[in-house]
């Protein structure tokens, strides 16, 4: 089916201007023309959406999420990194976490997503073949991880077969599903051995899949690393040969200079969490020293149980914020380093190159802002949109090329549904 998008205001992505009077036709799954109103040809059967000089511009992208986490928005809230996690996630997980939870968890948050401008998103937890499956489900593109721990999960009591389950995870899904890439996620250097984190390598590398990791997330963290094999937690990945430009790196806060600069030569992606960071007191990632060595660095929310909130133009805003006020220099991550973190980046960060830009040939990913607003007038340039804009500004959401959201009603799921089995799972919980 085609799609004509008319009358729009369009911006195809960080360093381009805003086009108003423009159009865009999509064609199945991707872009089949971008141009001037002075130039649009309508196709026969094609449907026509007058944007009404609304915006048209990419789907943002969240490198980092557990989707299922909904369900623990607001449990515990603040608490240090390791009493947060520790204290009372592993146990609520250790109760609550099982298919059915996981299914209706991640679609509660895949409606938020959908909600506030999100089209793909990095997804990682347990029982990921029901969370892929919600997902695809409701229309969402995804790379999903899925967890490897070495202590008993929910969705591998035997430790033993941590690394198995996930081979057998990756086949179900691999090539099968248009949205949906699956992906390797060993939790963190400290609850994976060396050898769980070599032989999880291994797996997305035969697999020729990406691979996850938190790392460096805590002042404390190198001393809670199961053998270390260096000084810090990045040198310490570094020496069991994991870093390389398909593996993806999640808050990366503590690092030293040499850090940074093994970071940049196995060009190894990073996806930072500012708000999920600051909410925890687990510091600010050197996100300006990592860009002055040619990282780009991708943005993601982390769960609901940790920001508490999955809306990116919101991660955006205080992305750019907080290096500021950190550095007193009003320059240090301009507008359009936060929004291409969000969009270009974060699609490099999770090796989908055909999303992230408008651009022909691309997948129809992308979403409508309503501009007509006060706090969106006058708009001179897309910065306004990292620092005024926010989800509910989202008109539409059309996610390879289907409608999944449009005048702000979801349509690919029923969202009372999902929030009633939800809201029926958190009554379990005392």
């Amino acid at each position: 089916m085609q799609t004509l998008f008319t009358n729009c205001t369009l911006y195809t992505g960080p360093g381009a201007t805003l086009e108003p009077d423009s159009y865009l036709l999509t064609d199945t799954s991707y872009i089949a023309d971008i141009g001037p109103m002075t130039k649009v040809t309508i196709p026969p059967r094609a449907r026509v959406i007058n944007c009404k000089g609304r915006m048209v511009m990419p789907g943002l992208i969240n490198s980092h999420n557990h989707a299922a986490m909904t369900l623990f928005r607001g449990l515990a809230d603040d608490l240090e990194l390791s009493e947060w996690l520790h204290k009372h996630i592993f146990p609520a997980e250790k109760a609550h976490v099982n298919r059915e939870m996981v299914y209706w968890c991640s679609r509660l948050a895949i409606a938020e997503m959908i909600l506030s401008g999100t089209t793909c998103v990095a997804d990682a937890y347990f029982f990921s073949g029901d969370s892929a499956r919600a997902l695809r489900d409701c229309g969402m593109r995804a790379v999903v991880g899925h967890g490897i721990v070495d202590f008993p999960a929910p969705s591998v009591p035997d430790p033993k077969k941590n690394i198995d389950t996930v081979a057998d995870f990756i086949e179900e899904w691999l090539d099968k599903d248009e949205l949906i890439t699956p992906a390797v996620f060993a939790h963190a250097p400290y609850t994976c051995s060396p050898r769980t984190l070599v032989k999880a390598k291994a797996l997305a590398e035969d697999r020729g899949v990406r691979f996850f990791t938190h790392i460096a997330e805590s002042p404390k963290e190198m001393e809670m690393i199961i053998e270390p094999q260096a000084d810090t937690p990045l040198s310490h990945l570094a020496a069991l040969d994991i870093l390389d430009p398909d593996s993806t790196l999640i808050h990366a806060i503590w690092l030293s200079d040499s850090d940074i600069a093994i970071l940049a030569s196995t060009e190894t992606k990073i996806v930072c969490c500012p708000q999920s960071n600051l909410k925890l007191a687990s510091g600010i990632a050197r996100v300006p020293e990592m860009l002055a060595a040619g990282i780009p660095v991708g943005l993601g929310t982390d769960g609901c149980a940790s920001n508490n909130g999955l809306d990116m133009f919101r991660e955006m805003d205080i992305f750019a914020k907080l290096y500021k006020a950190r550095y007193l220099d009003a320059t240090v991550i301009p507008a359009a380093t936060a929004l291409a973190s969000a969009t270009s980046i974060n699609a490099e960060t999770l090796g989908l190159p055909k999303i992230g830009r408008l651009a022909k040939g691309n997948y129809a990913d992308l979403i409508v802002i309503d501009t007509n607003s006060p706090h969106l007038t006058p708009m001179y340039n897309a910065d306004l949109l990292v620092y005024s804009a926010r989800g509910s500004d989202v008109h539409s959401t059309m996610i390879h090329g289907r409608m999944v959201m449009e005048n702000r009603e979801i349509l690919s799921f029923d969202l009372t549904e999902t929030m009633a089995r939800v809201r029926e799972l958190a009554g379990t919980i005392s």
